[in-house]
Formats: C-alpha cells, structure tokens, sequence
C-alpha cells in the first residue's frame, strides 16, 4: 500500500532528517486491512533512524505527537484503529519544543 509520511516539528530528525517519505508498507494480517497500529511498527522497526523512545511509547506515539490522516486527527477516526487506504497521508507533528 502506498502511503506518504510527513514528519515535522523536530521529529524528522529521528528520520536521518527527512520530512516527507513515500513508502510501501504491506498488512501484517489476514484482514489485508492495514491500521495506524500496523504502520506505527512499520515506521519504528524502518525509518525511525534513533531514539525511537521519542516518538512512540508503548503501542502508541508519544504523548504530544499529534497525527493526522488525510488532514484529519486521528482521534476522531478511532487513533490506532485508524484504517488507511492506498494514497493516504499521514503526518506526524511533535508539539513539543526544547528551550
């Protein structure tokens, strides 16, 4: 499935500095039905370069990541139940900044 993944606000720097990736990610179930749940493990286990503690914890991103499908937050598409489609947008933005 063909997915555009934009990171920004300082977490494309886990991404060996890359904003915007076009990539390929195959369902890892039976379904054929590729999740939020499924991408984000995709994502830790090939892009994220280092520190993967800083975008996600647990199952989840991080608090203070927000994620957006197709310009949509995800918590009001169902956040890691989120069904994506082929073509689809996701972007994630760290709203949280050092000083």
């Amino acid at each position: 499935m063909q997915l555009t993944l934009e990171f920004g606000g300082g977490l494309e720097l886990l991404c060996a500095s890359v904003k915007i990736h076009n990539v390929d990610v195959s369902p890892n179930n039976e379904v054929d039905k590729l999740t939020m749940k499924d991408l984000l493990v995709w994502v830790r286990a090939n892009l994220i370069k280092e520190r993967p503690e800083m975008f996600m914890k647990d199952d989840s991103v991080r608090p203070g990541v927000l994620v957006l499908v197709n310009d949509c937050d995800w918590e009001l598409s169902g956040q890691l139940d989120t069904p994506l489609e082929e073509k689809d947008v996701v972007v994630f933005i760290s709203t949280l900044h050092g000083g």
